[in-house]
């Protein structure tokens, strides 16, 4: 039996349920109720989607739809993160993005995390369309409402946030969670803006919605010195797997070599060394799905201690998946049980530096 620790999670947050979290002149109020809080993530219905497949019978998820759920598949605790909430990078408004992003966090510790502190954790929503308001969001949500980290949406579908997360414009995000010790996730969803709007059934845009987006915020995150400025910083590239980092370290590498000319450079001066040698020093971490035929040799370039097991329950799983999915990993065969026993908990906890 192996000890497992969640990852990435989901809540469902409605925006009644976020009303009465709002600060004036919003709470209570019901005028908002009138339009979504978060921008459609794009052009799926994702309900309708479920619906059609039968996966849940409701979509009623509260903290103890995750205790149960923890406990009918044998997960200790999870880390979570919100579901329209991953749209927050495309909304205009830097006020209304700063509101509904600290109406997420209270939200998030008054019904989650005090239910259960050692289970339930969650990971702040920032409001990235002003890095110096996120920044102090993020000190305020880690500080005082128990949160483990910051959450860097992948991709904002050229709107709102319209800079890969890489830029200075964001160091002061990268600065205070160096100061606090606490990770950075960068999570993707909306699949706009990324060259896959021709398509019109589900399947095709979500398989290349996360691994694109995370594509983008690695690159510009490494060739924008990030990794060399900022050298405690942890981060983690969550829903795309392992497959696309040894691909990425192999073209950045070229970059990098190319491009690095005595006359100029076409890459920030910040960057002293390959992308791979970055990427193999234990701070960039991904979640893996247990199916993976390239899991393996994943590992062997990026570092058995930077792989996550993660659930994503409730969005692609329910408690038949996910039992299948651990065991899937648990009786993988080219991985010994020490390296299963990592990606399951001990990287996770390390990642979040999670105690108990």
């Amino acid at each position: 039996m192996f000890k497992i620790l969640d990852a990435d999670g989901h809540v469902i947050e409605r925006d009644a349920d976020l009303l009465e979290y709002l600060d004036p002149p919003y709470r209570g109020n019901p005028v908002l109720l009138g339009y979504p809080f978060f921008p459609t993530l794009d052009g799926f219905q994702r309900g309708a989607i479920l619906a059609r497949n039968a996966m849940y019978k409701d979509y009623n998820i509260t903290a103890q739809t995750w205790l149960n759920f923890m406990d009918q598949v044998g997960i200790e605790s999870t880390v979570l993160y919100p579901t329209a909430g991953l749209a927050a990078g495309m909304i205009q408004d830097p006020d209304w993005a700063i509101a509904v992003s600290k109406a997420y966090n209270d939200w998030f510790a008054d019904r989650y995390h005090r239910v259960s502190p050692s289970r339930l954790r969650g990971v702040a929503l920032l409001p990235l369309q002003d890095p110096g308001e996120a920044a102090k969001e993020l000190r305020r949500a880690v500080t005082e409402l128990g949160m483990v980290g910051g959450l860097m949406v992948s991709n904002s579908a050229d709107a709102g946030v319209r800079k890969p997360l890489g830029e200075p414009d964001f160091w002061p995000i990268y600065e205070e969670a160096e100061r606090l010790g606490c990770p950075l996730a960068f999570h993707g969803a909306p699949s706009w803006g990324l060259g896959l709007e021709a398509f019109r059934q589900f399947a095709p845009s979500q398989s290349l919605e996360h691994p694109f987006a995370q594509m983008i915020q690695l690159t510009s995150v490494v060739l924008s010195g990030v990794l060399e400025r900022f050298p405690t910083i942890r981060m983690a590239f969550l829903e795309s797997g392992t497959a696309w980092i040894p691909f990425m370290m192999d073209r950045l590498d070229r970059a990098y070599e190319i491009w690095n000319s005595a006359l100029y450079r076409e890459f920030s001066d910040l960057v002293k060394k390959k992308p791979s040698d970055y990427l193999r020093e234990g701070r960039v971490f991904v979640s893996c799905e247990g199916s993976e035929e390239t899991l393996a040799y994943a590992l062997s370039r990026l570092g058995e201690g930077a792989v996550l097991y993660a659930s994503d329950f409730p969005h692609e799983s329910n408690p038949e998946i996910a039992q299948r999915e651990i065991q899937e990993l648990a009786e993988r065969e080219d991985l010994t049980e020490e390296t299963k026993q990592r990606i399951f908990a001990d990287n996770v906890a390390a990642f979040y530096r999670l105690q108990g």
